[in-house]
């Protein structure tokens, strides 16, 4: 049996330098909303969108920080923190969210749902 690789589609979020340090913007990708985030130190993040305490689409305009060096978001509803990284909520370990792959190419940031 041979397994098979879905190579990754990548899709254009936005021009790099339009995506503000410490700021995200969300993208709707095949129906999928994702927040996408740019931190201080020019590393890029994309999660979920929404978020699962309030079920509202809003996580592109939390507030991105950190919490014991980890890239973090807080939600802008309820306040709950999740981790840029690896998108586990910090208040709630039970929780996690979406996390998608990102990257930069040339002058664009691109999103790839798989």
């Amino acid at each position: 049996m041979t397994a098979t690789v879905t190579p990754a589609v990548w899709q254009t979020v936005c021009r790099y330098d339009d995506l503000l340090p410490e700021r995200g913007v969300c993208a709707l990708i095949d129906g999928v909303q994702v927040a996408v985030f740019r931190t201080f130190d020019g590393s890029l993040f994309a999660l979920a969108n929404l978020d699962p305490f309030s079920g509202a689409g809003v996580l592109s305009r939390g507030i991105v920080g950190t919490r014991q060096g980890v890239p973090t978001v807080a939600s802008p509803v309820f306040k709950q923190v999740f981790a840029l990284t690896n998108g586990q909520c910090l208040d709630d370990p039970a929780v996690t969210l979406q996390v998608y792959s990102v990257r930069r190419n040339d002058d664009h940031v691109e999103v790839s749902l798989r």
